[in-house]
Formats: structure tokens, sequence, C-alpha cells
């Protein structure tokens, strides 16, 4: 069997920066195993699949070693490949995730803008092997959709200095960790960490930015907010609070196109 494969840098418009994701189009599903192989031979933080049904894509996510519920930047990817590789006339595409729902991705220009749920959080009491293995202790923590957790830091440079004790964390009964700081030059700023699934750290996730665009919009007062995620990669997102939604913009680029042989 042969296979298509792109891999896209996703939330920026450098080569080399953003978060690469692999993106693989089918004609059919193939078998899960197959995929979670192809996720762990690829080994990026997520590599979608998705398959055209009529004029919407079914669309699934994996990390090396689980599938996921929900991916931005694997999603930005492969709305990138849509428009730029499938011959897509449209500026918007609809897409169905069989673990959350129905997406969209709206083409403006260079900039994708995702449409996505928001979600909720909710405080939760001070956890001290989390804090640990984080390496400092969070002015607050919230849980939120998707076995995530937030945690609030008091400035940017909090947030750039945190080194997690990985072995430790992925002992922590929680797939996801966020951090997050008001930034010095953008409204927000995040890192996230997920080594239980296989990500130590994600370089840019858009994702989380479910949660953290109502969450800083509630805190500024505001819907539109710039934010970055200051991993070594880096990364920059466009966020709208929109009701229910949350509108996640940014760029991508082509790294590779290739076929796998499997």
């Amino acid at each position: 069997m042969k296979l298509k494969i792109y891999q896209i840098d996703a939330f920026t418009s450098e080569v080399f920066k953003g978060n690469p994701a692999a993106v693989c189009p089918l004609d059919e599903w193939i078998d899960d195993g197959l995929m979670q192989k192809i996720a762990f031979e690829n080994n990026l933080s997520e590599t979608a699949f998705f398959v055209k049904r009529g004029d919407v894509y079914e669309i699934r996510w994996f990390t090396p070693l689980v599938e996921v519920n929900l991916c931005g930047h694997a999603t930005l990817a492969s709305a990138f490949v849509i428009f730029g590789f499938l011959d897509e006339k449209s500026d918007s595409i609809r897409l169905h995730s069989h673990r959350s729902g129905d997406l969209r991705v709206q083409r403006q220009g260079d900039r994708l803008t995702l449409d996505f749920p928001a979600y909720d959080v909710t405080p939760t009491p001070p956890d001290a092997r989390l804090a640990k293995a984080i390496g400092r202790m969070p002015l607050q923590i919230w849980e939120t959709q998707g076995d995530k957790v937030l945690m609030l830091f008091e400035n940017e440079s909090d947030v750039a200095g945190i080194m997690p004790d990985f072995p430790l964390l992925a002992e922590v009964p929680v797939d996801q960790v966020i951090v997050t700081a008001g930034g010095d030059s953008c409204d927000f700023v995040s890192r996230m960490f997920a080594p239980r699934i296989g990500i130590p750290e994600d370089p840019v996730t858009g994702a989380i930015h479910c949660s953290l665009t109502p969450f800083w919009a509630e805190r500024l007062g505001k819907t539109e907010l710039v934010a970055r995620q200051i991993s070594q990669r880096g990364g920059q997102l466009y966020c709208e609070l929109a009701g229910d939604r949350v509108r996640i913009g940014g760029s991508a680029v082509l790294y590779l196109k290739g076929e796998i042989h499997v």
C-alpha cells in the first residue's frame, strides 16, 4: 500500500518553526493499528488522517502513542494540504471528528482560521506533585476539557523558565499540562507538556486555545487576542471568542511531501 504524506509546519510562516504535523489524505479509512504505527514512525506530536465524504472531511489525530480527541495544529496543517494540494475551490471547509464534533477552517489570504468549540475551566485544589514536576508553584490551577490542567503564573518569564521533570510529570494522571501567563508583547503566552501521551513539550498547540481563549478573554475583558506559544520553536496564534466557539488563526508552510510504503 502506498499513502501520500505531507509534513507541514503550522502556526508559522517559516519552515523549522511552529509545530510540525504529518498529514495523510486517505481514500478510505485504514486499520486503526496501522494509523497508530504510522504516527509512531513519524514521531511527531500528531499525525492527521482524513477521508472526504461528500463536502465534509472526516478527520482523526494520533500522537506517537494514542489517538487524541482534538488537535489544532494538525487540523490547520490538514486544511493547508486540502487547500493547497487537493484542488479545493472553496475558501471554507467542513470537517468532522467522531470525538469532537463539527469543525470548520476558513481561508483568508495566507491565514487559516479554525472554528473550534470553546471549553470552560474549573478551579481545582493545588497539587504538590504536579507543582514539583513542573518545578514552580502556580498562582492557581484549573481543570479543563480533555484531561487537561491549566496552571496560571505571574509573568511571561516564569513560563519561559519552566524546566519540567518529565519522568515525574509522566506519572501525574493528567494528559496535558498547560502553563500560561500574560504576555510581554502579546495578550498571553503558554507552553504545553504531555509526556504521558508521548509529547514531552508540544511546540504550538491549537487545541489548548479552546480553553485559553475564553480564560483570557474573561480576564482581559476582550474577545480578540494575540497569543504566543513560547516553546523553543515558537508560534503565534490569533484568537477570538465567539459565544460557545473559538476562532484560532495562523499560517502554515510546507516542509515535505512524499509517499509511505506499508
